[in-house]
């Protein structure tokens, strides 16, 4: 699928004050959030390199015990399993791609109703 309308994506809260429209290429996996101050993303690690890009707002990202504030024009780069963690100073927006892609994210939910999830597939 070579074009995409991000608008016409579900949002879904993976996080309280993290409300992002997801979508994967063949090998990244991108986020486009809408992040509301004091939010934050907890400690954590994963083995995909990680690309914020703070459209409006601020962010002050630790990543492997190095603190910035990250606004537009500043990139923060997050290698693969390195400790990283999030906290929104302001409300805003940012871009996320991660390389390799996550399966994890946009994995379909089991229907408890099996009829229901192929009448949307």
């Amino acid at each position: 699928m070579p074009f995409i309308d991000t608008s016409a994506l579900d949002v879904i809260e993976r996080l309280p004050g993290w409300h992002g429209r997801y979508f994967h290429s063949a090998n990244m996996t991108f986020a486009h959030y809408d992040f509301s101050r004091g939010a934050s993303i907890h400690e954590h690690f994963h083995p995909q390199e990680e690309v914020y890009e703070v459209i409006e707002g601020e962010l002050e990202m630790t990543i492997d015990g190095v603190t910035k504030i990250v606004r537009p024009g500043l990139i923060a780069i997050v290698p693969g399993n390195a400790r990283h963690s999030v906290r929104a100073l302001t409300d805003g927006r940012a871009i996320i791609v991660d390389f390799p892609l996550r399966p994890e994210i946009l994995a379909p939910e089991p229907s408890p109703h099996p009829q229901e999830r192929l009448a949307t597939e």
